[in-house]
């Protein structure tokens, strides 16, 4: 079917004032690549997938970048969207992101994830599924 519409995901991309920075964590993080893509704009991406691979987390430079709060408060800037990390230990994975410059939220909800700040003040998640993690459907460690 030459003409059957395709769509799939290219990237997943975050506003920030320091695109290089911001990839550094999350390449740290996750322990994938990190690639520079120019001033404005920089990706990781799950290792052994080439440079640049998609689909990736995209980081684009925005000056009037400002941080959402978090619990949502009125008249305050809302977050619009955060990323979900499955983890099999949930300790040492917020041990690893502080050490990579993440922020453990003041306000957690449950002991089954844990919220984070990155170091540009957005909210991610780290959440215990051991038994996802493990599993052979699991695409990208």
């Amino acid at each position: 079917m030459e003409n059957e519409l395709k769509i799939k995901m290219y990237s997943f991309t975050l506003d920030c004032q320091d695109p290089h920075s911001l990839a550094e964590f999350y390449g740290a993080l996750m322990r994938w690549e990190v690639m520079p893509l120019g001033e404005d704009w920089a990706c990781v991406y799950a290792p052994g997938t080439k440079q640049g691979g998609y689909p990736c987390i995209l980081f684009q430079r925005n000056p009037d970048y400002e941080p959402p709060v978090w619990p949502e408060e009125p008249e305050a800037q809302q977050q619009m969207a955060h990323i979900d990390f499955a983890v099999n230990d949930l300790e040492k994975a917020v041990q690893h992101a502080v050490q990579c410059g993440a922020v453990i939220a003041d306000e957690q909800f449950s002991d089954e994830w844990k919220v984070m700040f990155d170091p540009a003040g957005h909210p991610f998640c780290l959440c215990d599924m051991k038994s996802i993690i493990e599993s052979p459907h699991f695409g990208l460690l």
